[in-house]
């Protein structure tokens, strides 16, 4: 199994799941803005023709695309891992989803991405940040006297762990205002499993802004 990721991004969150599950998969780096694969320079975009990561090849050749639907297929691939409620408790199941949904499109996509687009305009930052400040209050609210964001770890923290981790490249969020979700970051990032993935990625990272400047 192969899991196709570039440093700090997203498929970190992948990255987290599938060590909390203890499984064995082949890291494979990929440079999304050259669209290769960094070790061979092969076509990325032969393994999924949008470009982004994460992707996961299966051991029988199938490609899965979309964060939510790999967290959810490693969550469901080790049950014993914990990282998603039981298929039984279809409204756990649907919180799950929720949370994942939530992330997905009114932090990551909503919020983050314009406030870390290196050519977006102040004027649609200081707009993202208007509109999506009452996203972070929601989630301040909800992870009031709460750990995780169900009743224990699951795939929804090792994304939104991931997301939040990116508020380091964001001086326009400042977290002291969302004490709960400052705290919540905190802590994951001493969970073993995310404090390894940014051990690991954030070098590589570093790496990766410097092989764009000597382009």
């Amino acid at each position: 199994m192969d899991l196709f990721f570039a440093p700090l991004a997203c498929s970190m969150s992948s990255r987290i799941a599938l060590a909390e599950a203890g499984a064995s998969v082949n890291l494979v780096e990929v440079d999304t803005h050259a669209g290769r694969v960094l070790a061979t320079g092969a076509d990325y975009r032969e393994i999924n023709p949008l470009g982004y990561v994460p992707a996961l090849r299966l051991d029988d050749g199938t490609v899965l695309t979309e964060n939510a639907a790999i967290l959810q297929f490693i969550a469901d691939e080790h049950p014993a891992a914990g990282l998603a409620p039981p298929k039984s408790d279809p409204l756990a199941r649907a919180r799950l989803r929720q949370w994942l949904s939530f992330i997905g499109t009114e932090l990551h996509k909503g919020l983050m991405l314009p406030l870390l687009g290196r050519e977006t305009p102040p004027e649609v930052k200081a707009w993202t940040l208007r509109k999506y400040s009452s996203r972070l209050a929601y989630l301040d609210d909800k992870l009031e006297g709460r750990e995780f964001l169900l009743d224990r770890f699951s795939v929804a923290d090792a994304y939104l762990a991931t997301i939040l981790n990116w508020t380091q490249a964001t001086p326009e969020i400042d977290l002291a205002a969302y004490p709960n979700v400052k705290a919540y970051l905190e802590r994951m990032r001493q969970r073993p499993s995310v404090a390894a993935a940014l051990g690991v990625e954030a070098p590589l990272f570093r790496a990766e802004i410097a092989r764009r400047k000597a382009a």
